[in-house]
């Protein structure tokens, strides 16, 4: 990224465009979905102690992504080393069946929902749960969230270093229709700071999304309206990535499996996930108290 590069601009037109939206639905959503009631409870407590609480688990998720997305920055390179070409297998599997009959269904105005559901409806749901947990008394939700969350990443960078897959869009005589960048051909800078055309096996917008939608169904009696907003916002971000000729249904399908193991495993290593992230809390608190002191003793002399 080079400042006064045309791209460049355009890119942050972009990025701030999707940031100001997800601002707004998350404003309505926070009024809507965690309710009035609770912000002001939230307020009276303090929020500041809930993101002293919240801390260690937001560094370990900054240092998973951080660690991934600089794996997955030379893991394309790595992959065509190691990795074994997977897409050849998808595309004798499937062919065009599943993606040309997603992009048939009678969905009105269905070339403008689905760009718009991939990318400001993927962040929103993104964002939303994290914060809704984060709001509440009980942080067990937001931790299991952080662990699967970092385990999706985890698991999808690996499995994009150890296969090598084209989506739909690569293959010109499958017939497909290329709707993203033919709608919105801006988005591709945006997308291409994230992926490539071979990280196509899992599909993580599906496995992150489904991971949020289970999380939803689990936590229904915390906030209620949550629950089906998630489930079809999770759908339809399913749906958008084969529509939008990205995924292939296999690579749904896997995201969609590895979703359920990340909630499994968020929910069965939760006690030692927690128990880690409270004694490094802890022991990074005892090493500042000591850099403190002796900063002290250093100006007292």
């Amino acid at each position: 990224m080079v400042l006064g590069d045309p791209s460049t601009a355009i890119l942050i037109a972009i990025v701030v465009r999707v940031l100001a939206v997800t601002a707004l639905l998350l404003g309505i959503s926070l009024v809507a979905i965690v309710g009035v009631a609770q912000l002001r409870a939230v307020a009276r407590r303090g929020i500041g102690r809930q993101i002293r609480r919240a801390l260690p688990y937001f560094v370990f998720l900054g240092i998973v992504l951080g660690s991934m997305a600089t794996l997955r920055s030379v893991g394309s390179e790595l992959s065509w080393r190691v990795g074994y070409e997977l897409s050849s297998l998808i595309y004798e599997i499937e062919g065009g069946t599943v993606v040309l009959a997603v992009q048939s269904l009678p969905i009105p105005r269905a070339g403008l929902l689905f760009p718009v559901v991939y990318v400001f409806g993927y962040v929103y749901l993104l964002s939303f749960p994290f914060l809704a947990y984060l709001l509440s008394t009980d942080l067990r939700p937001f931790r299991t969230l952080s662990l699967a969350y970092a385990f999706n990443y985890v698991v999808g960078v690996i499995l994009y270093i150890a296969f090598i897959a084209y989506g739909p869009r690569n293959y010109y005589n499958l017939g497909a229709v290329e709707v993203l960048y033919n709608v919105w051909p801006e988005s591709q800078l945006l997308t291409s700071m994230v992926n490539t055309n071979t990280n196509v096996f899992p599909s993580l917008h599906s496995s992150v999304s489904t991971t949020i939608a289970i999380m939803a169904v689990k936590t229904r009696d915390r906030y209620p309206l949550w629950t089906p907003i998630a489930v079809v916002l999770a759908a339809l971000v399913c749906l958008s990535t084969m529509y939008l000729a990205i995924h292939w249904a296999t690579d749904v399908v896997a995201g969609i499996v590895l979703a359920f193991l990340s909630v499994w495993f968020a929910e069965r290593y939760y006690d030692q996930y927690v128990d880690l992230m409270e004694r490094s809390r802890d022991r990074t608190l005892e090493v500042a108290g000591r850099i403190r002191n002796r900063i002290a003793d250093y100006r007292a002399e």
